[in-house]
């Protein structure tokens, strides 16, 4: 390109460089002090992400993919495939967290995640506009700073590195204009990128492109139709009745039906609400009568194309292919059940249009949510910008936009968006959506949570805000620039959510001592546990790892994405573990077990090189701590804050290290 081209996407960075830093205010004076996300809770793991990639590859010279930087006591390395671990971001990191730290380096790349974001939305929809500008940064930043990422980025780091979503879909356009293979392959290149930064958008891209490979095999045309025969009477006769059950069954007192003489037991409104909705769609396609007007064959070209991009993705992913295939082999591969009723639910159907979470005036009214319950602002902000929204049905209205391609993939991810069923304002309507059926299909049903699905919506309704802005300048080419700058300012008021809320990334002065001592030791975190996304064992907590990027010593638990039952297995078989891990949860061990311990506890302290336990009295049951002070023969050596540093009376075999030690 030449420096003509280039200056557009110079001058979008620059601009989107200083959205990022205003936006994320009052960062930037806390640099190097504090986060946007709780280091107690996921954003701990995504620091220690950066820390122990950095380690594994410069440090100990081993492959990244693996560590035994925790559950080191355990036979086997911890394989990372199928934990949320960044590797963009990661390696972004690399160069940086050596010299600045592991704080300011997150905070980094987390600024240049955002940016990159937007700037690739900025490219994908100055691409579909045919190089509109001007609405194409103002998309890019509708993207990049909505709520669904906003809301994000005080948790779910890696959700906001959501820029190959944006650069497949340009890649996408560009095959479907030339289906050159070589084009193809950026295609399945930025699916890895996509898989390094988030494994849910990897499936994302293969649900779009899966779904854009059916669109070009297969043409539907409806041809509607309202006459009344048998069969839509029968269907009519049919919703009436089983409306007729929903009602009584909700509103009734009783859970017991008759039904020709037989006592029928309905325990809730699942299976009568699936009937209904499976009849209505039933009686919506008779009406719409659909039917396959095209079915085509793949062209030779078309073959090469799609086989060129699969190749590249394949080879790009190999080092995640290769640790998959390990765990498969081994076993250890994780794969939580799909249940019909208690899977993981969606978003409120209201969220998708409630207003900024986080805009200063609904703060003052409800209160700040990501303060209120973090967990749940996370997940569960969907979000859409409403001035998008409103510029998207003017533009339909009264400037003729039409863009259906667009449309139907926003609104299909909206949909997924909704989870199994339907939810509006916090009542369960029981009502199924497609992800109840979707998430039965192997490899989109490892995506669990339905609510992430608003990511991919929230792009296309950008795209689609791109594209109304253009509709409208055409259509009033007069009040274009009034038009933009109107919407310019309306847009950042809207998205406006400062002064962002900070979290301290203090470390105790305890682990000064840790971190200062030579030797290959471990350290033991109380309350003890193991834990990953969908269970846990004791009570372990992010924060541990946390510190382990401050004072680099081993770890003997862990908190991961995805933990196998058998590390979960091999962790109890050790009677030592399997103790701390009861008396973590609050609950006692017998006579027998504690005597057991206590008879073992010189030999387990020497041989799995304990140096430190720190103890964090704040979540310590006190049989956990009276067990593990008379267990190891702990002897205080420091406390601040909420920890408490102890050191094991080693063997006399065993040499001591004290901090006066530290000059030999």
């Amino acid at each position: 390109m030449t420096r003509r081209a280039w200056l557009p996407h110079l001058a979008a960075v620059l601009g989107y460089a200083v959205v990022a830093v205003v936006f994320s205010w009052p960062l930037l004076p806390h640099f190097t002090t504090h986060l946007t996300g709780d280091p107690g809770g996921d954003t701990g793991v995504y620091v220690w992400n950066q820390w122990v990639f950095q380690h594994g590859a410069v440090v100990e010279h081993r492959n990244p993919l693996t560590t035994g930087q925790i559950f080191s006591l355990t036979q086997r390395p911890v394989n990372l495939t199928q934990h949320n671990y960044t590797v963009f971001l990661d390696a972004l990191a690399m160069p940086f967290i050596a010299t600045l730290g592991p704080v300011a380096t997150f905070n980094l790349v987390y600024l240049c995640a955002v940016v990159l974001t937007a700037w690739m939305t900025f490219v994908l929809a100055r691409r579909v506009t045919e190089g509109a500008t001007l609405e194409a940064w103002l998309a890019g930043a509708a993207f990049a700073w909505g709520p669904v990422l906003m809301a994000r980025s005080s948790g779910h780091f890696s959700l906001v590195a959501a820029a190959p979503l944006a650069a497949f879909l340009w890649c996408l356009h560009r095959v479907d204009r030339s289906e050159r293979p070589r084009d193809a392959v950026l295609v399945g290149v930025t699916v890895a990128w996509a898989a390094f930064c988030d494994p849910y958008f990897a499936i994302y891209c293969v649900l779009i492109a899966t779904l854009y490979i059916a669109s070009r095999m297969v043409r539907v045309d409806c041809r509607p139709s309202w006459r009344h025969g048998l069969r839509t009477w029968m269907l009519d006769f049919a919703i009436v009745v089983a409306g007729a059950l929903v009602l009584g069954l909700a509103f009734g007192r009783g859970r017991r039906l008759e039904v020709f003489g037989l006592s029928v037991g309905v325990r809730g409104l699942w299976t009568p609400i699936l009937v209904l909705t499976t009849l209505i769609v039933a009686r919506v396609v008779v009406v719409a009568r659909p039917a396959i007007a095209g079915l085509g064959l793949p062209s030779p070209l078309s073959v090469r194309t799609v086989m060129a991009g699969a190749l590249a993705g394949a080879v790009a992913l190999s080092p995640v292919l290769y640790g998959a295939t390990e765990q498969l082999l081994a076993g250890t591969w994780v794969s939580p059940p799909v249940y019909w009723r208690s899977s993981p639910p969606g978003v409120d159907l209201l969220a998708l249009v409630t207003p900024n979470p986080s805009h200063p005036v609904m703060v003052a009214f409800f209160g700040q949510p990501q303060l209120a319950a973090p967990t749940t602002f996370v997940e569960y902000t969907a979000s859409m910008s409403l001035v998008a929204l409103v510029a998207v049905i003017v533009a339909a209205a009264t400037a003729g936009l039409r863009t259906r391609a667009w449309t139907l993939l926003t609104a299909f991810f909206a949909a997924l968006a909704l989870g199994p069923f339907v939810h509006v304002a916090g009542i369960n309507t029981y009502v199924p959506g497609p992800w109840a059926l979707l998430r039965y299909v192997p490899v989109f049903n490892m995506t669990r949570m339905p609510t992430r699905f608003a990511i991919v919506a929230a792009l296309g309704l950008s795209v689609l805000f791109a594209l109304a802005l253009v509709r409208l300048g055409q259509r009033y080419p007069r009040q274009r620039r009034a038009l933009l700058a109107l919407v310019a300012v309306l847009l950042a008021v809207e998205l406006w959510a400062g002064p962002r809320p900070l979290y301290s990334a203090s470390v105790p002065r305890v682990y000064d001592l840790v971190r200062d001592d030579p030797r290959p030791v471990r350290v033991l975190e109380l309350p003890f546990g193991v834990r990953d996304g969908v269970s846990s064992a004791g009570d372990a907590s992010a924060r541990y790892q946390f510190y382990q990027s401050f004072h680099e010593k081993r770890l003997i638990g862990g908190y991961l994405s995805r933990v196998s039952s058998r590390r979960f297995d091999e962790i109890r078989t050790l009677p030592t573990l399997a103790a701390l891990l009861t008396l973590s949860e609050g609950k006692s061990i017998s006579p027998e077990d504690d005597e057991m311990v206590a008879a073992g506890a010189a030999s387990f302290v020497a041989r799995s090189k304990l140096g430190w336990v720190v103890m964090h009295p704040s979540r310590m049951p006190p049989a956990l701590m009276a067990f593990a002070v008379r267990v190891f023969a702990l002897e205080e050596v420091a406390a601040d804050d909420d920890a408490v540093l102890y050191r094991p009376r080693l063997p006399a075999s065993t040499p001591r290290w004290t901090a006066q030690s530290s000059s030999r």
